[in-house]
């Protein structure tokens, strides 16, 4: 179907997928706990190769030692590995965060930026976590492209890019930018709950006569490698 689509016909079955989408999670949010936007950077930092489960057991801790910018920027690196360390690549992610930090605090007065293009020159961040900062803290549209993202919006046929900022790209130019933040969210959820990696469940899917399943072969349920 997605081959032989025009870009018309195509924008019109993504609005029909985000109305689907909208009905099935209409609550849907972010799952990281914060009440900051430094917090959800923070949380987002560590979400990467962890679940936010995981990071939610993990911040309050760590969000009352360190709550802010400043307080983090200061922070003694081993310390906060200790309190992070159950996030994996623990290193990694504690001088992200005394980076990131750091630089807020000399060059941003100590607040979260609100451009794209100087949230990714923080240590850590790339183009998805920018946008669910950008997107949850400050209200500004933007999808967030994570390994969910990628493969429920290949599966429909939405996009055939494997790049996240391609697909990013792709997708935005399907739906008006005031549905891009909620509809990445809500295709984080369904990858989660019914088009997982292994085995998508095809046959409760409310997408399905929507959907190219690009990647999915024979019966309803079986996928084979893309």
């Amino acid at each position: 179907m997605a081959a032989r689509e025009s870009k018309a016909a195509r924008i019109a079955r993504t609005g029909r997928i985000a109305d689907t989408l909208a009905r099935l999670y209409s609550d849907a949010r972010v799952t990281l706990d914060f009440k900051t936007p430094w917090q959800l950077l923070a949380a987002t930092i560590l979400s990467a190769q962890c679940t936010d489960e995981r990071v939610n057991i993990v911040t309050p801790a760590l969000f009352r030692k360190y709550p802010d910018a400043e307080a983090t920027a200061a922070a003694d690196v081993g310390e906060l590995e200790r309190i992070i360390a159950t996030t994996g690549f623990f290193r990694q992610k504690a001088r992200s965060l005394e980076s990131a930090a750091t630089e807020i605090v000399e060059r941003h007065r100590g607040e979260v930026p609100t451009a794209m293009e100087e949230l990714v020159k923080l240590r850590g961040v790339g183009r998805k976590t920018a946008n669910v900062v950008l997107g949850h803290a400050y209200g500004m549209p933007g999808i967030a492209v994570d390994t969910h993202v990628t493969r429920v919006s290949r599966r429909l046929g939405l996009t055939r890019e494997t790049d996240p900022d391609k697909i990013e790209a792709a997708l935005c130019g399907l739906l008006p930018s005031e549905r891009w933040t909620a509809f990445s969210m809500r295709l984080i959820l369904h990858g989660r709950r019914v088009c997982v990696a292994r085995k998508p469940r095809c046959a409760e899917c409310a997408l399905l006569t929507d959907c190219s399943r690009i990647g999915v072969r024979g019966p309803i349920g079986q996928i084979t490698a893309n």
